[in-house]
């Protein structure tokens, strides 16, 4: 899987632009390759948590969101750090309908309090590829099957009149 991914990188399939265009893809795309140990101070620094010491996919996607100018999952949740807190954020996205940027919640574990979140980048061959922060201790872009979505979220700006 990793060299599938790292093929699509190096090959151009993902497109990573570096015209910002409010896409947190773009956003989080500076933080690839930081690992929860070796990068820990740069990691704790920028999502306020010890990534070695707490599970910090939540954190990292609520940090991306507010270089965003995007409010995070506390707006909705007494407990932002739990990735499950992102499936009353923004709006529900169907499947059919997801967008690059949207979050995706996934669940984690056998508690239906744990989850893992990110960001969908793209669909290659019926899969997602999602960039997030603690897969595999670090940031960086994973293969996800989307029948284990439990949840799809776009929060939309509101127009400025």
């Amino acid at each position: 899987m990793r060299a599938f991914i790292t093929f699509f990188l190096l090959s151009g399939c993902i497109n990573i632009s570096s015209d910002y265009t409010g896409d947190s893809v773009i956003t989080a795309q500076p933080y690839v390759g930081l690992q929860e140990r070796q990068n820990r101070s740069e990691l704790k620094e920028f999502t306020g948590v010890d990534p070695v010491r707490v599970e910090w996919c939540a954190a990292f996607v609520n940090a991306v969101l507010e270089l965003d100018d995007i409010p995070g999952s506390d707006s909705v949740s007494d407990y932002p750090l739990t990735a499950r807190s992102f499936i009353k954020w923004g709006n529900r996205v169907e499947p059919k309908d997801i967008q690059r940027g949207d979050v995706v919640v996934f669940p984690r574990g056998n508690s239906s309090w744990q989850g893992h979140v990110g960001f969908f980048v793209e669909e290659i061959h019926g899969r997602w590829i999602i960039l997030g922060g603690n897969q595999e201790n670090s940031v960086r872009y994973d293969i996800f099957e989307p029948a284990r979505a439990i949840s799809i979220r776009r929060f939309e700006k509101p127009v400025d009149n």
